[in-house]
């Protein structure tokens, strides 16, 4: 606020700092000027001068305070015009050219950081750090809490991903399920598509022990194509194959039609279904009962793994290997088939059983040949191997050791075998008990693999040149050990049918497939 008085001495004039704005004119008495005019005119002063003070203070103010009231006014103005500034503001604006100082430093490696936010209030409260060290420490806390969430989520979105990829591999394609549909089909309206399978004057093969005979249990048409014709074109002696494929009731027409109408002569080939087993009774397979029964059975093949899941002490590749235990897979009587193979065969001696996820590249009439030292199963160990993500398998990945009966009869440190390639001993298994071990331990924990209790002490480990494992684990497999091996095994969620399934691995699988068949090039199959 300024006073201006006019040359004469006979106006006075009150403005604005920046003299632009005039608030008041005050014009003196021409001539002469009694003292008591100027009495007058000094009370005047005295009334308006804090008026004007305060107008002037919301001129200047106005937009910048944004102070709508007396009081605000004055706590803002009067400790300034008292000449003692704000502390809160100088504390601020000391702190960011501190923080602004910091800021381009970096933080040593040895400064100890406190553990959390409370013992850092803590120490603040007893003055323990300067100015520029709590600036430091406050950096590397944040820091250090950024690191930590980028890493959880990083962490976080590995299991997502693991958990996705586990739910595609349990899908059915389109395009298999297409196939299923057309050739089940084809058996209703053609005669072809229907005829005895094999021929009537072929069936004493089917237990001639003569013969090598193979066992595929699957409900996937197109991936039992590809095991058998593999198994054909590698066999030096194709005429000396049977093979024995087993599927479900939904299945049996289409898969009936296929072999049928594709013959794989001089090889034969027996289509049967579940339904046609009269051996498979609910008295003789309590295996059914077991699994429909058990309570959470279901949860646990088809429920939210991630949710039970410790995420914070369980690492990524043994949550793979814990989903890979738990494919809905395993609640299917077709997985449970194996166990009563000395009942469904029992004129057999020798057989291999085969998964549906295999491709045989060597002629494979050797295995009947190996000698299983009076053991039932002929398998290729899991936990020895230079690659530890595929061959790294011993029993604590397959079972809850929390349990008390498992903690009590097992030994997580016990090496697992593979099923998918298996040369079973039918006459030396008869003697076994290992069917009722089976069900014992089914019935007990509701969950699998019951199997790798069920044969301990009945396994004789065989070269594993014969059967490489993890083309559906990872990428990074050894090409030239692919190439190398007899049978190699897609076993994991990469599947060569699937859209998941790795680019370079599948050309080894799908070679097997006749693209130009009818019903395979109509249902678009997914091509290498």
């Amino acid at each position: 606020m300024q006073l201006h008085f006019s040359h004469s001495m006979r106006s006075i004039t009150i403005s604005s700092n920046n003299g632009f704005t005039d608030l008041m004119k005050i014009k003196v008495a021409a001539r002469h000027i009694s003292y008591r005019t100027i009495f007058h005119t000094i009370l005047i002063l005295a009334f308006l001068l804090p008026f004007v003070f305060i107008l002037t203070a919301l001129v200047t103010l106005e937009g910048v305070n944004k102070c709508s009231s007396i009081d605000c006014l004055g706590r803002r103005l009067g400790p300034k015009l008292l000449g003692r500034g704000d502390d809160a503001d100088r504390f601020l604006r000391d702190f960011h050219k501190i923080i602004s100082q910091v800021e381009s430093e970096e933080v040593p490696d040895d400064l100890k950081l406190p553990d959390n936010f409370k013992q850092l209030v803590s120490e603040m409260k007893s003055n323990k750090y300067k100015a520029k060290d709590f600036a430091l420490i406050l950096k590397g806390m944040v820091r250090q809490l950024t690191m930590e969430r980028s890493e959880r989520e990083i962490r976080e979105s590995k299991f997502q991903e693991l958990m996705n990829k586990h739910f595609a591999a349990t899908s059915v394609p389109k395009g298999i399920h297409c196939l299923s549909l057309r050739l089940t089909d084809e058996y209703s309206s053609n005669a072809h598509a229907r005829k005895q399978l094999p021929s009537p004057e072929l069936l004493p093969v089917l237990s001639d022990n003569s013969y090598h005979h193979f066992i595929v249990s699957t409900d996937n048409i197109l991936a039992a194509s590809v095991v058998v014709n593999s198994a054909i074109r590698s066999s030096l002696r194709p005429e000396k194959i049977v093979f024995h494929v087993i599927t479900d009731k939904k299945t049996y027409a289409g898969m009936h039609s296929w072999f049928a109408l594709n013959p794989i002569s001089p090889s034969i080939v027996e289509v049967k279904g579940i339904h046609q087993f009269d051996w498979l009774t609910r008295d003789n397979v309590p295996v059914l009962e077991a699994v429909e029964n058990h309570n959470g059975v279901r949860d646990y093949y088809h429920g939210n793994h991630l949710a039970g899941a410790n995420l914070s002490v369980t690492s990524p590749r043994m949550f793979a290997s814990k989903l890979q235990a738990r494919s809905p897979k395993y609640i299917s009587l077709l997985n449970h088939l194996r166990i009563y193979l000395p009942e469904l065969f029992p004129n057999l001696d020798k057989v291999v059983f085969l998964d549906d996820d295999i491709v045989i590249q060597r002629d494979l009439s050797p295995l009947w040949d190996i000698d299983l030292g009076g053991k039932v199963n002929g398998a290729v160990e899991t936990c020895k191997g230079e690659d530890s993500w595929v061959m790294g398998k011993r029993f604590k990945i397959y079972f809850n050791f929390s349990h008390p009966l498992v903690a009590k009869s097992l030994d997580p440190e016990e090496c697992a075998w593979a099923f998918g390639m298996n040369i079973f001993d039918l006459r030396e298994w008869r003697k076994t008990n290992i069917r009722e071990t089976y069900h014992a331990w089914l019935k007990e924990l509701g969950t699998l693999p019951p199997a790798l209790i069920a044969f301990r002490g009945h396994v004789q480990p065989i070269d594993p040149s014969w059967h490489m494992l993890g083309l559906g684990y990872q990428q990074n497999t050894s090409i030239e050990s692919v190439k190398k091996a007899a049978v190699i095994h897609y076993n994991g969620q990469a599947k060569p049918w699937l859209e998941i399934g790795y680019e370079h691995l599948r050309p080894f699988w799908s070679k097997y497939v006749n693209y130009s068949n009818d019903f395979v090039s109509s249902c678009h199959i997914l091509e290498p």
